[in-house]
């Protein structure tokens, strides 16, 4: 009996909003998870050793190309996941079968993600201005994962890239994760 209430509340939901709104909505919960889990994977691969090398003509050492590497393909990859999102909202604001309410959420989720993307360009381009050679930053909501190549951050490192997301983006310091990624 329990069950049947259930399934019949889970139809009724269905009913309302639609199969078409049903499933742009999980669309976008999947894109939403997909960000995390690239930003996920950033964060987790950032002191790994990172082992693919591209052949070079230059005189750059081997680990020192890795790191390029990492924070290249970190970029591409974050990049690409945010063009892949912002493509499915754009097809769901031009989808003359969604409803106004599913367009709305579309274009606040557009806007938002828009903000992330200036937002953490800022945050890269003040933390490379204080020295530090390579910098990546992904925004997931309320919280800001900072990857930075360093052989040592000092407390007042830490302080600065803090202060910069701070003052860029109003994600405070707990909510701020900064990995160091070995030169």
């Amino acid at each position: 009996m329990k069950f049947e209430k259930q399934w019949n509340a889970v139809k009724g939901f269905f009913a309302r909003i639609g199969r078409r709104n049903a499933l742009i909505a999980l669309a976008v919960v999947l894109i939403a998870g997909a960000v995390y889990l690239n930003t996920k994977l950033l964060i987790d691969n950032a002191g790994d050793g990172y082992d693919y090398k591209e052949p070079s003509d230059t005189a750059t050492s081997g680990k020192d190309q890795n790191t390029t590497d990492y924070f290249a393909t970190s970029i591409v990859s974050r990049e690409r996941t945010r063009d892949e999102a912002m493509e499915v909202l754009q097809n769901i604001i031009d989808d003359t079968k969604s409803d106004e309410t599913t367009k709305a959420q579309a274009r606040k989720d557009m806007a938002v993600l828009a903000v992330a993307m200036e937002n953490e360009a800022k945050v890269e381009t003040l933390i490379l201005s204080k020295g530090f050679e390579q910098c990546v930053a992904v925004i997931s909501g309320d919280k800001i994962n900072i990857i930075v190549k360093s052989e040592g951050l000092i407390a007042s490192d830490i302080a600065t890239i803090n202060e910069i997301v701070f003052s860029q983006t109003g994600i405070i310091p707990a909510n701020t994760v900064i990995v160091e990624k070995n030169a």
